[in-house]
């Protein structure tokens, strides 16, 4: 293999396949990326066995051929030159390839090619076409909510639901669910529904912001996604087992029905979540005509503040976790915020005033009086 790229084209584009380049694991070849080159042109290929990323690289092949070299040294490396062009040709001999840029000359041993494993083609048959930017919006709004346990795979994805003119998305941890429903402008051709792990969908999300594409495909296979944008191409696994009928879990009544200024309360609650540390709750009390936020963390200090709030009934206090509170107060962009309240002890509900396909449900911490 043989070939040479634009210096800055080639690091961009390793910086962007390199993210989901396994950084643990046996086998060596996965912490690699992988280097295809022929007469169509030059891919740049990597995985964690999870999920995989291809994206193109305009390039001048003069031999064609494929390697797999380690993702951070490469990506550190062409970073550091200082030409305009870099030159890679594998010298199968001495097993390494041969890396040139202005009066640099690198050497880096390549990984075993066996060990990489195939990528699934990106198919247009049977694949669904939908706006890329509303399927971003959507992602970007749930996936906080998903849960990092890997023991509890399931909810480490993130349920996907596209049919007619309707894309939903559910995330939970357990402790808040989010859904976010977004209506298309265009009828899709076909449906779909799939877990997809959230990091899959987070990667994509970062992949489209820095494309023009407008439209994004998917493919739901047997046990994979694929997605396409622009020449560049991300697969994932999809999550097996059953997820969570969320519908269950939300509360068919509500005690207090609360509109509030969404900018000021998210202000409020982000001031006086700085002195709720180690674990501390953050404590909504409700009385008629004002709610307080308040926190303490002993050893740290304490805080409260104050704003007016159209409540009426018996004062009551709520606990909740200020960084899941916070995301759900911010997944409302803007305008006024709706807050549902059922107890102190009842999960609380947000939604935004003015998109009712926002929903974020957050379990409430036990204070302790």
């Amino acid at each position: 293999m043989k070939l040479s790229a634009a210096r800055d084209e080639l690091l961009a584009q390793l910086q962007t396949v390199s993210r989901v380049a396994s950084t643990r694991g046996a086998i060596q070849a996965l912490s690699g990326v992988q280097i295809l080159a022929d007469s169509s042109g030059v891919e740049l290929r990597a995985t964690d066995m999870e999920v995989g990323l291809r994206v193109p690289l305009p390039a001048q092949v003069e031999r064609e051929g494929s390697i797999v070299l380690p993702a951070r040294l490469l990506v550190d490396v062409v970073r550091s030159l200082s030409g305009p062009t870099v030159a890679l040709e594998l010298r199968a001999a001495e097993q390494d390839v041969e890396l040139v840029a202005g009066n640099a000359t690198f050497h880096i041993r390549t990984l075993r090619s066996e060990d990489f494993p195939p990528f699934p083609e990106s198919e247009e048959d049977g694949a669904v076409r939908v706006p890329a930017q509303a399927f971003v919006a959507t992602i970007l709004k749930v996936s906080r909510s998903a849960s990092r346990d890997e023991t509890r795979p399931v909810l480490t994805g993130i349920l996907v639901s596209a049919s007619d003119r309707e894309l939903r998305m559910v995330a939970t941890d357990s402790y808040r669910l989010s859904v976010k429903e977004t209506q298309l402008e265009q009828p899709l051709q076909q449906g779909f529904e799939a877990n997809v792990p959230a990091r899959a969908l987070e990667e994509l999300a970062r992949l489209v912001q820095q494309l023009d594409g407008e439209e994004l495909t998917v493919a739901v296979r047997q046990n994979q996604i694929v997605f396409g944008i622009g020449g560049v191409v991300l697969s994932s696994r999809l999550i097996e087992g059953q997820f969570p009928n969320y519908r269950q879990l939300l509360p068919e009544t509500y005690e207090h029905e609360l509109n509030v200024s969404g900018g000021e309360v998210t202000d409020v609650v982000r001031r006086i979540s700085l002195l709720a540390q180690k674990n501390a709750p953050l404590r909504l009390s409700f009385q008629p005509g004002e709610l307080t936020v308040s926190s303490q963390t002993p050893d740290i200090g304490e805080a409260r503040e104050s704003l007016p709030i159209a409540f009426q009934g018996e004062p009551f206090e709520i606990g909740f976790n200020p960084e899941f509170l916070r995301d759900g107060l911010e997944g409302v962009e803007s305008g006024d915020i709706v807050l549902k309240l059922i107890s102190p002890l009842r999960p609380g509900l947000i939604q935004a005033a003015d998109d009712p396909g926002f929903l974020y449900l957050i379990m409430p911490i036990r204070l302790n009086v």
